[in-house]
């Protein structure tokens, strides 16, 4: 796949899919390349979204066929109006439904019959209504699409950008230039995709596509990021995510994107309200819809941005600087005091500044003076400041560095014509043409950029210019971190065993619709999997407890067993050190006396007595089904403190050990499992284990676990092991419960 093709100078109309792209690459690119478009509800009323976008594809020239419908109209617009397909002149291609929505069906169908092949639907009244009426045509729609298999976008968006076509199907009013530039934005609010894409365009970045997806009835912005990712003119894909309805298509858009070497930057609206049954469990409640977003797509290689300027950023960075070899930083100054603040902000996001090979500081030193300071950064300054060209010949010895991956100048762009100014940024420019690293201008403080400016900028192809420090040190990780990713991710599948997989089906046989299962029936499933379990018993009388006790081994644990109550400690279900007969015997009688009293009757199904692990750390173990984005697993410090210390991480599933290595590593728990401070290592090959099978048990139940939840699981230099578990159902009964 020739991802950096060079044809964005307005000829992307000449590529088409291949004979093997999917019906949806194929189906897209008919919408975006349409032979003809008919406006059907046609209407001159002042200000009209009919007239406004009819205005548009005037102005801009769009070349193939324009026709308007009104059954009513003779003309309109100072041209013939058609009073159905029947009567068009050609073949209807793509269609622009703007007539009322209880009318919307029938005319998807009639196009669809009369030979359309894509239509945007920019009519309101649908399911973002309410109302039962709204309701009802919404389901009506999606089944006209699904039957008619147009490509459709909308309803309740505002049209799209087709640049190579001249084609703007949009209500707005603001200039476009049609650059067929390199990169395509979709997502479903019109007013934010069609502000991003006129701030890239006030950067002087050019925006092939656009695509407002409204209500997504059709098509979807994974769908179209899959175009994207086929389209040789594209280089960036960036989309605005309210919600992720299908995991595995947007999972399959992302790993076509990446193969294609096409980052997708991505601003996503945040916690999904659904789902929550899992929220009875820890895992459910500290696995938030945005976390688990980051979990799974960071994995996909989507860079996720937290607003519309770190957007803006980031996609002015990946245009115009090629992803770095590796992460060794280099900057020059004119200040002291802002080569400072560049170490300082770098520092926050985790980088820093390489050392300047030896060749290259004695070349500085012998150019500058004093009055500088060598090293990286560099603070170039009274002698470049006083002569150019040893600012300009100090900037070269940085990018001829072999030392250096990503060189960064600190500086600003003239607002106005400024002779000295502009000669040096041509200079920088072509020296980053040369150069087979990214060179990155950074405007400490964001400024706006004037007429002049943008024209200036579009004059400067070589280098990436970012305004305000923190942005710009946020674009240049996610370019970083970018270049590190593996270009195809392999698909982990779950690799349980047959026999794991029968445990399963007849526990989930034998929950009989209960919410949760009890702790013995979760550790039986968990032992199952290959999480490693305490050693324990379940007894019913206080002799048969201290009976098992003494098979065990002192100290044990002495902790209530029922599917009423899920958290133990609670309600004081949980007696720890018990180092004798006569302890294990009162514990067992204090706890079963506590559970009486509680006034909703919970079901004793006896008193379970395990093995006291003695811990170096505890730790928590999870997993749940996110709505939006399926099974996650997740890690991270356990206990009671849990909540308070927030210290987890989150990984799709299923996963295997390597990757179950990096979920660790990206906790303080995981620090101390390798020996903080010179304590020795624990055993991390436990809670890898426990990992790897509980994402293959996630994997295998479906959507039938909501969450599972072992906290803690101790570990120590020996050993780990699971000591308490709730695996909680998805299902009537724990929605139910949820709710409550």
């Amino acid at each position: 796949m020739e991802a950096h093709a060079s044809n964005a100078s307005g000829s992307a109309g000449k590529w088409s899919p291949a004979a093997s792209a999917s019906d949806i690459v194929k189906s897209i690119h008919a919408m975006l390349h349409p032979r003809n478009i008919v406006l059907v509800g046609a209407t001159d009323k002042p200000g009209n979204y009919a007239e406004r976008i009819w205005n548009n594809l005037i102005k801009y020239k769009f070349a193939g066929g324009l026709y308007p419908i009104n059954s009513k109209r003779e003309t309109i617009w100072g041209v013939p109006c058609y009073k159905d397909f029947a009567s068009l002149p050609d073949k209807p291609d793509h269609v622009l439904v703007l007539v009322p929505a209880r009318f919307a069906v029938q005319v998807i169908r009639d196009a669809a019959a009369a030979g359309a092949r894509s239509a945007t639907i920019v009519t309101s009244g649908f399911s973002e209504l309410q109302d039962e009426e709204s309701q009802r045509l919404a389901v009506e729609l999606k089944q006209a699409v699904k039957e008619t298999g147009l490509a459709v976008t909308g309803p309740n968006c505002l049209g799209n950008l087709s640049a190579g076509e001249n084609l703007f199907t949009n209500i707005d009013d603001r200039i476009v230039t049609m650059e067929a530039g390199p990169v395509a934005i979709a997502g479903q609010s019109g007013a934010i995709v069609m502000a991003i894409r006129q701030a890239l365009e006030d950067r002087g970045v050019g925006v092939g596509y656009m695509v407002t997806t409204g209500n997504e009835t059709g098509l979807e912005t994974p769908d179209l990021m899959s175009y994207f990712a086929a389209d040789p003119s594209i280089r960036v894909i960036v989309v605005y995510l309210e919600g992720v309805r299908n995991t595995r298509v947007f999972r399959e858009a992302c790993k076509a994107a990446r193969a294609a070497g096409k980052p997708v930057i991505a601003l996503k609206l945040g916690a999904s309200e659904g789902g929550r049954a899992a929220a009875m469990a820890h895992t459910g409640a500290l696995a938030g819809s945005i976390e688990t977003f980051d979990a799974i797509s960071t994995r996909e290689g989507v860079i996720r941005v937290r607003g519309l300027d770190e957007l803006i950023e980031t996609t002015e960075c990946f245009v115009h600087a090629e992803p770095p070899k590796s992460n060794r930083l280099a900057a020059v100054s004119l200040s002291g005091g802002k080569r400072g603040l560049l170490i300082d902000a770098f520092h926050s996001a985790g980088l820093n500044f390489a050392p300047l090979s030896p060749a290259a500081t004695e070349k500085l030193a012998k150019m500058l003076g004093p009055g500088s300071i060598v090293g990286n950064p560099l603070d170039a300054g009274f002698a470049a400041v006083v002569d150019p060209s040893v600012y300009m010949a100090s900037i070269k010895v940085m990018i001829d560095d072999p030392d250096t991956d990503i060189v960064i100048i600190d500086a600003e762009l003239p607002k106005a014509p400024h002779e000295l100014r502009e000669r040096n940024l041509r200079i920088v420019n072509e020296m980053a043409g040369a150069a087979a690293k990214p060179v990155v201008y950074i405007s400490t403080m964001s400024i706006g950029f004037t007429e002049f400016t943008k024209g200036l900028r579009k004059s400067l192809p070589n280098i990436a210019v970012m305004q305000g420090l923190d942005r710009a040190v946020g674009a240049i990780k996610a370019l970083i971190d970018y270049a590190g990713l593996r270009k195809v991710v392999p698909d982990i599948v779950s690799s349980s065993k047959p026999s794991a997989r029968a445990v399963l089906e007849k526990t989930l046989k034998s929950a009989n619709g209960a919410a949760a299962l009890d702790e013995v029936a979760s550790k039986r499933l968990l032992k199952a999997y290959g999480i490693p379990v305490s050693r324990e018993e379940i007894a019913q009388t206080a002799a048969e407890a201290v009976k098992i006790a003494k098979k065990i081994g002192f100290p044990v644990v002495a902790k209530v067993v029922s599917a009423d109550i899920l958290h133990k400690s609670d309600i004081g279900g949980v007696v720890l050190n018990l180092n004798s007969a006569a302890e294990v015997k009162k514990a067992f009688n204090d706890i079963t006396a506590r559970v009486k009293k509680i006034k909703r009757k919970p079901k004793l199904e006896g008193i379970l007595i395990a093995q006291q692990v003695k811990a170096d750390l505890e730790l928590v173990i999870g997993a749940s089904l996110d709505a939006e984005m399926g099974p996650v697993v997740l890690f991270g410090t356990g206990g009671v403190d849990i909540e308070l210390m927030k210290d987890v991480a989150l990984a799709g599933a299923p996963l295997d050990a390597a990757e179950a290595r990096q979920l660790i590593n990206r906790t303080k728990a995981g620090v101390k499992i390798g020996g903080y401070r010179g304590k020795p290592a624990l055993h991390e090959a436990s809670a890898v284990k426990a990992l790897v099978g509980l994402s293959n048990l996630m994997a295998d139940a479906g959507n039938r676990i909501a969450s599972i939840d072992v906290n803690p699981f101790l570990i120590n230099g020996k050993l780990g092991v699971a000591v308490d578990g709730l695996i909680v159902l998805n299902n009537a009964a724990a929605s139910a419960a949820a709710k409550h």
